[in-house]
């Protein structure tokens, strides 16, 4: 799969006063709306677009039963069905899903150095390996190195076609490293700056270095509503919910996933 060098936008980082507005930049709503999801959605994705690179062209009998396909490989998924209701994913794009990812992964599993690679492609302008580890400990539920089909699919459903509660749970996972329950200033500061820093340094409009910094303590200040130096979850998604900057900023996992 080849590299895409594009320039990546600085606004999809959401507004931290940290970035300078060209004055070709659009101006913004400062009101959130909750995306629509569309094919064309779903192909922005970088896990969907390394899995269906790989994918063999659909053909007619695409629609048939993919038991048998499914059971040559050695971590077998459950079965289409079940993943069908698991997730909000078709049985067409669950059958396009597994045959890239079959292909990427003949094990049937996924390690972390798959994820290095496929993010360093796709954001070869910065630095994506720490960002890469983070999110792929988020997909890594049982803490053992490796990711199923099954737990890498529910994941994808969830942060691509979840409701906003399912979205900012999946990303109160992502910004608790230890999972120990609670968000600290510096695992989100960790976060924040392994995105910048995947981002890379030719984003437009342009991003400070004090950028991650000033975004993680504005919006650490709001949700720390105790004043106790951590975030709960409960603090997280009621803060969230409540602050269109914030759930602005929150469409980044969108646009970095």
């Amino acid at each position: 799969m080849q590299g895409h060098g594009k320039v990546v936008d600085g606004s999809l980082l959401g507004d931290a006063n940290g970035m300078e507005r060209g004055p070709g930049a659009q101006k913004r709503s400062g009101k959130w709306q909750r995306p629509r999801f569309t094919r064309k959605a779903l192909m922005k994705c970088c896990l969907v677009k390394w899995i269906l690179a790989s994918a063999a062209p659909q053909g007619p009998d695409d629609s048939s039963d993919s038991d048998l396909e499914l059971s040559t490989v050695r971590h077998q998924p459950e079965g289409l069905e079940q993943l069908q209701a698991q997730t909000k994913f078709t049985k067409k794009e669950l059958q396009s899903l597994y045959r890239g990812f079959k292909n990427e992964c003949p094990s049937g599993l996924v390690d972390e150095d798959t994820f290095k690679n496929i993010y360093s492609q796709f954001f070869p302008q910065g630095d994506a390996t720490t960002y890469a580890h983070f999110l792929f400990n988020a997909f890594d539920i049982d803490r053992n190195g490796s990711i199923r089909f099954e737990d890498f699919v529910i994941g994808l459903s969830v942060l691509l076609r979840g409701s906003v509660t399912e979205k900012l749970n999946w990303a109160f996972n992502l910004y608790d490293i230890n999972k120990d329950g609670y968000i600290t200033k510096e695992e989100m500061l960790a976060i924040m700056k392994s995105i910048y820093d995947m981002m890379g340094r030719y984003t437009y409009p342009s991003v400070r270095d004090d950028a991650p910094s000033e975004h993680v303590e504005k919006f650490f200040q709001k949700m720390d509503r105790n004043r106790d130096g951590v975030v709960t979850i409960d603090e997280f998604i009621e803060t969230c919910q409540k602050d269109e900057n914030i759930m602005s900023s929150m469409q980044l996992f969108e646009n970095v996933i």
